[in-house]
């Protein structure tokens, strides 16, 4: 059985017990989930998500961007070379004095 064939035949119930799991940093039995597991069963839940198509705002590592979103903030985000080559739009910061 390849990898691919493993997350396609993965119970949604395994999905979301290493999702909790990663989330945690233990398993549902109490013991901490170590480094290379974590690792392990986040390419798994990754994997398993885009080939379910889970939506983007329900899978793991997902940022809402709320009102940043679109902004010099968002790192999805790139200026236009209109602005003679300068990435930064002065527009998007404030000036905080102490």
């Amino acid at each position: 059985m390849t990898y691919e064939e493993l997350i396609q035949r993965l119970d949604p119930g395994v999905y979301k017990s290493l999702r909790q799991s990663i989330e945690l940093g233990k398993w549902p039995d109490g013991r901490k989930i170590t480094p290379q597991q974590r690792e392990i069963s986040l390419e798994a839940v990754i994997y398993y998500e885009n080939l379910h198509d889970i939506p983007e705002q329900e899978r793991v590592g997902y940022l809402d961007r709320g009102s940043k979103a679109g902004t010099a903030c968002d790192p999805s985000v790139r200026l236009s070379q209109q602005s003679g080559g300068n990435d930064v739009d002065p527009d998007q910061f404030v000036e905080v004095k102490s």
